[in-house]
């Protein structure tokens, strides 16, 4: 059983994490089939609780509210709290950016980040979702999950071009992932932005199951020269978070 007015905010959240710009009162009933009416009060309620911000130009935006929620349910997650140290001193060591991810919905959505003082502009921020095929940390995840979750995954999964060297063909992506399997980390190489390289690495819970993916990023001319001494590093990294939540 579902709370209409509560299904409805939940429903105009979810729309508006992917227009950072904010939408109109007319864009956002007319987008989810609500009457005008009842959405404007919803979207009174919302702004008034901070969950919602309205700009000079009438526009609907996520609010400063859901950050303070957002921060404490990254906190809630157990795996996030115990790896923070752990990317800090990857990064640190490899003098790149460090990411790490968990699978929500069919993507990933990234749930830290953590800067070097010479990381490049890259579109991943925390909280943000990404396609599986096309980024080192969904690799991952195809490449480390059980063999049903990855075949029905990729059974729903479209695969646009993001980038000139995004893998769009199944065949040649499977053969990637078992290449992964067998290395013990997966690659991106310029598929989802260009320039950018990424190594990725999957973390384990106590059951053995993966629950997260961890990452070091930065450009192709001076991640790849150094793969080797990266991903000594990563695998190291992910088995120590791994081990430090029960693996």
């Amino acid at each position: 059983m579902t709370v209409k007015s509560a299904d409805r905010v939940i429903h105009i959240l979810d729309l508006l994490k992917d227009f950072p710009a904010g939408l109109t009162l007319k864009e956002i009933a007319g987008r989810l089939s609500l009457p005008q009416s009842s959405t404007f009060h919803l979207l009174q309620t919302m702004e008034a609780r901070r969950f919602l911000s309205l700009t000079d130009r009438k526009m609907y935006k996520l609010g400063p509210k859901l950050i303070q929620i957002g921060t404490r349910a990254l906190e809630t997650l157990d795996v996030n709290a115990e790896a923070q140290p752990y990317l800090q001193e990857l990064m640190e060591k490899v003098e790149e950016t460090v990411f790490m991810a968990i699978m929500l919905e069919q993507e990933l959505v990234y749930v830290a980040k953590v800067d070097n003082y010479r990381s490049v502009r890259t579109s991943a921020q925390i909280g943000m979702r990404k396609p599986m095929y096309c980024t080192g940390l969904g690799k991952a995840f195809l490449a480390f999950l059980p063999a049903p979750v990855t075949a029905n995954l990729l059974s729903e999964m479209d695969m646009p071009a993001i980038t000139k060297t995004t893998v769009t063909d199944r065949a040649q992506l499977n053969k990637q992932l078992t290449e992964f399997r067998q290395q013990g980390f997966a690659i991106d190489d310029e598929e989802n932005e260009g320039g950018l390289y990424c190594l990725a690495a999957p973390v384990f819970n106590a059951a053995g199951e993966m629950v997260a993916a961890i990452s070091v990023a930065g450009p192709k001319n001076r991640v790849y020269p150094r793969q080797t001494d990266i991903v000594e590093e990563l695998l190291s990294t992910a088995r120590a978070i791994s081990e430090q939540t029960g693996f």
